[in-house]
């Protein structure tokens, strides 16, 4: 069966399903082909069940900060109520109440892997079914993600370690895990499995602190919380080997020091890795980049093909739901006619890390500034000396840092701590994309009392 159709969309998560949305809505015909569930890795074994689980903690704490509060948290989390929440947030991994969204937009949906087989045409093995071949009149979009990386190391193969997926479908809380890895997703799932109820969670980190891409205070300050909870932090170690007892034992890591650690289950969480050696690209003449992130310019047109596009993971410029859902929609603007570029992923990137304290942050560090010759000046101010702060606990801490470009007097990087900062980084997204003077900057009053009355302390503190 051959069909054909404007566009072709690989991959059916939030990237994939923005781009064939704004291309369908801009006249095209389009085809979306997926071989798991539609709504993808964010909606089922990401961002969703991940928040989903980390929010009951997140209320607790929250709670004992508060004279009044605190003195009615007398019980622990109920944690198969957690759990239940989570299987609910993520239609217990069944994308029905998905697809209708594609109906809706006049989207065909095929379900099944995905090969190219030359120029603007991709096979399709559906299950139980004979091959489908697929063509596109106009272009071919590829959204099919990441998967994660399994790091060299001996006897991980063999353990049954967990990776994301298996983490955030857990049925059970272990009594003791080992996190392999302090980025995003180590962190907070570590955090999360701790107030869940896991008695001991270790941390190993090879790099010399957690959050290794954020500013340094950062990690930092998160350290200090998780040690606070009793979390141990490893950072600075290298795994060398890792090995279980019996098919469901306990698990034992070796560091490259000597240091042995024992857990009853192991997350690797260390990166990802780019499907592009799973969809033939050697058919299109790109064998060279398969395993690697597909090489995108600003229009997102891969190798400078004007037929052949990517957004999301699999593009490797922002490994972020919400940055992915930007260059779908951009792509699907441009198919369908409309002249746009990307702006976003060259000069401010927002990114969140959903741990307690949380780590909001969008732009540049001010190690990056740097590495690009930017004279920079960076002012910072304690988040929990705000009166916004002080309404809604006792012991809240944080930090905001801004890095300014003092050549232009324009915000291009900044870092909140603290809880619920998610809230603020917005207000620092629009002023770096805005390039707001900091003399304008000043007459955007922020309400009392609130937590953003930081931003007026900031730009205090740099003098104005």
């Amino acid at each position: 069966m051959t069909d054909t159709f404007d566009v072709i969309v690989l991959g059916a998560g939030p990237p994939g399903e923005n781009a064939a949305g704004r291309a369908a809505d801009g006249g095209l015909s389009v085809a979306i082909i997926e071989e798991r569930l539609v709504g993808g890795e964010c909606s089922y074994y990401g961002c969703i069940p991940s928040k989903t689980m980390i929010r009951p903690g997140d209320i607790l704490a929250a709670a004992r900060r508060v004279p009044g509060a605190v003195q009615a948290v007398t019980g622990s989390i109920d944690v198969a109520a957690a759990l239940a929440q989570r299987d609910y947030m993520t239609s217990n991994w069944d994308d029905s109440g998905a697809v209708p969204w594609l109906d809706g937009k006049g989207i065909t949906l095929i379900r099944g892997t995905a090969l190219f087989a030359g120029e603007k045409t991709v096979e399709v093995e559906v299950p139980g079914s004979a091959p489908r071949r697929v063509t596109a009149n106009k272009a071919v979009v590829v959204a099919c993600g990441t998967r994660p990386l399994v790091p060299p190391i001996d006897g991980i193969a063999d353990v049954g370690a967990w990776d994301n997926r298996d983490a955030t479908s857990a049925k059970e809380v272990p009594r003791r895990l080992l996190v392999l890895g302090g980025g995003a997703i180590g962190a907070e799932m570590a955090q999360c499995f701790k107030r869940l109820g896991t008695d001991e969670v270790t941390v190993v980190e090879g790099g010399p602190r957690l959050l290794a891409r954020e500013e340094p205070f950062a990690g930092e300050e998160l350290r200090t919380a998780f040690e606070a909870e009793g979390i141990t932090v490893i950072t600075g170690a290298r795994m060398s080997a890792v090995s279980r007892e019996g098919p469901v034992g306990p698990v034992t890591a070796t560091l490259a020091d000597g240091r042995t650690i024992s857990a009853d289950e192991i997350l690797v969480a260390v990166g990802r890795t780019p499907n592009t050696d799973r969809i033939g690209l050697e058919t299109i003449g790109l064998s060279g980049v398969a395993g690697k992130y597909l090489p995108v310019d600003k229009k997102l047109r891969v190798d400078g093909r004007d037929w052949l596009y990517a957004v999301g993971d699999i593009a490797g410029l922002a490994l972020l739901t919400h940055m992915g859902k930007y260059q779908g929609r951009l792509v699907g603007d441009i198919l369908a006619g409309k002249d746009v570029e990307d702006i976003a992923d060259h000069v401010a990137i927002p990114r969140v890390t959903f741990t307690d304290p949380q780590v909001a942050a969008v732009g540049m560090t001010e190690a990056d500034a740097h590495d690009k010759g930017i004279h920079t000046r960076t002012v910072s101010y304690q988040v929990g000396d705000v009166p916004g702060a002080y309404t809604q606990g006792n012991n809240i801490r944080g930090t905001g840092q801004i890095v300014v470009d003092e050549a232009r007097r324009v915000i291009v990087g900044a870092t909140f701590t603290g809880p619920g900062v998610q809230e603020i980084v917005h207000a620092a997204t629009i002023a770096i994309v805005g390039e707001v003077p900091l003399d304008t900057l000043w007459h955007a009053v922020p309400s009392f009392p609130t937590v953003s009355e930081v931003w007026l302390h900031l730009l205090e503190e740099y003098g104005l």
